[in-house]
């Protein structure tokens, strides 16, 4: 029996292990400093979305997606997911224009999950939304999940599978010894094992850099407002072509509101602070393009901290500095949806050192080349 350790117990590290222990012949362990889904990955938007993703992403997400319809299958519980489409609202000409190109866009690379709808259209889909939006770009079939209702289906599923999970432990070093295995050294012993990945999301620049790897990588530390449970009047997840908006209604009535507005972050801390000026401008924006929302209650805030590459887009791949460790970070704000396939992908790359999943774009190499 082959072992592996997964460094970090949020969801892409829980989806890496769970994926990784189904495969025959290996035993997983994952080693979280806190406990699981203690940062971004349990507080999240929980946005399910194709719509507006990076073209390197899209076939990932694609894949993702698929795994998102079956979702009660792969974790034993639906998530909370609703398939109630993810809809990027046009306020102007110019941000018609600009969801026209993008559709082009991805059509040319042979996707057609993204269309341009028109102000009627928009309006039967958003019956509350503001008189001057006039079209919009839909993706039909995304939607939101629970955050943390997923991390505990893919924990529970997980250790159903066999994965060891422990928690409370933080990882000091990484060694490679003659046998080819790595020690993974803690604040409570070493772990041995054939092979090793690091989903350490925020901190995982310092488990790269602890065999010597540095990999350039910030940190951002996203707002969101909940408010007082309101009459229902919103069923798709929404955002906005030219503002920074995530706007949804969830069952209970509350509505979830952020779009990548930033706080505060203290990664030696390990805390987040809201800077409310600026998450003013996330409830400026709401009530803007729903009016219904000018007299909304915010009954609370936070600010998750995750990993942020230059280019926003995830780094996946194995180390060049110590063969047989796999890096899966820096998904900056919008890995939720891709954990799913990711986790998959990273499973096949810890097992047999390849996958035909699409991720080429991800490694770390596109830093060291553009260089």
């Amino acid at each position: 029996m082959k072992k592996a350790i997964v460094i970090g117990g949020g969801l892409h590290g829980l989806s890496t292990a769970l994926h990784l222990q189904r495969t025959p012949g290996w035993q997983v362990t994952v080693l979280e400093r806190r406990h699981v889904g203690r940062h971004s990955s349990g507080v999240n938007a929980g946005g399910v979305r194709r719509l507006g993703r990076d073209l390197r992403e899209i076939a990932l997400s694609v894949v993702s997606a698929e795994m998102w319809a079956g979702i009660e299958k792969l974790v034993g519980d639906d998530c909370g997911f609703r398939a109630t489409g993810q809809v990027k609202v046009a306020e102007s000409a110019a941000d018609m224009a600009k969801n026209e190109a993008r559709v082009a866009a991805v059509r040319a690379l042979g996707w057609n999950h993204e269309e341009v709808v028109d102000q009627a259209e928009v309006r039967r889909l958003l019956p509350a939304v503001a008189p001057h939006v006039v079209g919009a770009l839909v993706t039909r079939d995304d939607g939101s999940a629970d955050p943390m209702r997923t991390v505990m289906a893919f924990r529970r599923a997980a250790e159903q599978a066999g994965v060891r999970i422990i928690e409370g432990v933080a990882v000091t070093g990484l060694r490679a010894t003659a046998a080819g295995t790595i020690t993974v050294e803690t604040d409570q012993g070493g772990h041995e094992a054939e092979r090793v990945a690091n989903c350490a999301g925020a901190w995982a620049t310092r488990v790269a850099r602890m065999v010597g790897e540095e990999i350039p990588c910030g940190v951002k530390a996203s707002m969101m407002i909940v408010t007082e449970r309101l009459p229902p009047f919103c069923d798709p997840t929404v955002g906005a072509t030219s503002r920074s908006l995530s706007f949804k209604q969830v069952a209970n009535g509350t509505v979830v509101i952020g779009g990548g507005h930033q706080g505060l972050n203290d990664v030696e801390g390990e805390t987040s602070t809201v800077l409310f000026g600026s998450l003013s401008h996330a409830a400026r924006i709401s009530c803007e393009l729903f009016p219904i929302m000018k007299h909304a209650r915010m009954v609370r805030s936070w600010a998750g901290i995750e990993a942020r590459t230059a280019d926003e887009v995830p780094i996946i791949g194995e180390s060049r500095a110590m063969p047989g460790l796999f890096h899966s970070f820096g998904f900056s704000g919008h890995g939720f949806q891709l954990s799913p396939a990711a986790g998959a992908a990273v499973a096949e790359l810890l097992a047999r050192g390849a996958t035909n999943l699409p991720i080429a774009a991800f490694h770390q190499d596109r830093f060291t080349l553009a260089a």
